[in-house]
């Protein structure tokens, strides 16, 4: 693939920030740090978990620029203060002076969460998917009342034939490959898109995977709301239960029906989840393709670009393709 994806002026300071940086930043104010810190797993922000001299611990993300407005910072906070004000159990930012939730630090924008104590899950219980699905069916009561104007909303169009027009674009697909990748993924948005017709949008997480949870000794608690949108509410539910087989449908309605313990949700938008998962991969080639210009990505992701690479997301597109008929039988 190409090397020419233009990168943000801020990259390299991003790409390089230092503990200084790090450590000046979260002493704006009246905080200050022990120099205790830990670098937190992230490709797509920088985070930190960060000791106060007060003994609290809290967690610093600094934001790949380019990615997000100041404004769609701010929805993401606001919406999460929003969630906190209903008692739902998320990590909140922090007021970092005058009611603000983020400033700037040479030129990126950062803002401080509350640290929550706790465990990743493991393969979740039944009650726990109901207790998951009664609560992200409060996040969706949330979500619902206003819209989130600077942010996406995840349709075929924005997270498929978007993202695609970047891939062609930016020539991130050999000539090989190109062509037939094109055609697959054109074939596929055709499929899908009635599926979304009156399906209802509204703000939800996003990328509700069982990483952005942590398993306290009150219960789950919700992480990282990066990449909070507008979306169908079934994009929260399928991803704590990813799997295409039995159990994964089983797993599914489990968390559909304690959801609509808690607010409406029609099973036909179970239909959603093979659509969606497509979608995400697109997405997912997409977002490696936009940040190939970070080293940790040409590290971590050095067989992206080949024609194998395509050959095998053509192939598994072609698998959802596959489904998605499949479940019209």
């Amino acid at each position: 693939m190409t090397d020419a994806i233009e990168s943000h002026p801020l990259a390299n300071s991003f790409n390089r920030l230092t503990p200084e940086q790090v450590l000046d930043a979260v002493e704006a104010g009246d905080r200050r740090c022990t120099g205790r810190f830990l670098i937190l797993n992230s490709f797509e922000n920088r985070v930190y978990q960060l000791e106060l001299d007060d003994e609290r611990m809290v967690v610093g993300k600094f934001y790949r620029p380019g990615r997000w407005s100041e404004q769609a910072i701010q929805a993401e906070h606001d919406f999460l203060l929003e969630l906190q004000a209903e008692e739902i159990p998320v990590s909140v930012p922090l007021d970092l002076g005058d009611g603000r939730t983020q400033r700037e630090a040479d030129g990126i924008q950062y803002a401080l969460f509350e640290r929550v104590g706790g465990r990743a899950p493991e393969e979740p219980s039944d009650q726990q998917l109901k207790i998951l699905g009664r609560l992200i069916a409060r996040i969706h009561n949330v979500g619902a009342r206003e819209e989130a104007p600077d942010r996406g909303v995840l349709t075929p169009a924005n997270y498929g034939a978007d993202n695609l027009a970047y891939l062609l674009e930016h020539d991130c697909i050999p000539a090989e490959a190109r062509d037939i990748y094109a055609a697959t993924v054109h074939a596929l948005l055709d499929r899908i898109e009635p599926y979304f017709r009156d399906v209802p949008m509204h703000r939800i997480h996003g990328d509700c995977h069982l990483n952005n949870l942590l398993m306290t000794q009150a219960g789950p608690t919700f992480l990282d709301f990066d990449d909070f949108l507008a979306g169908p509410a079934v994009q929260d539910l399928w991803l704590l239960a990813p799997s295409g087989d039995q159990e994964g449908r089983v797993q599914r309605d489990l968390l559909a029906e304690a959801y609509a313990e808690m607010r409406e949700f029609n099973p036909a938008w179970l239909k959603l989840v093979e659509p969606l998962r497509a979608l995400r991969f697109i997405r997912y080639a997409t977002w490696i393709a936009m940040r190939w210009d970070d080293p940790a990505f040409k590290h971590t992701f050095s067989h992206f670009g080949t024609l194998q690479y395509w050959q095998q997301e053509t192939s598994d597109l072609r698998e959802q393709i596959a489904r998605i008929d499949h479940e019209l039988l």
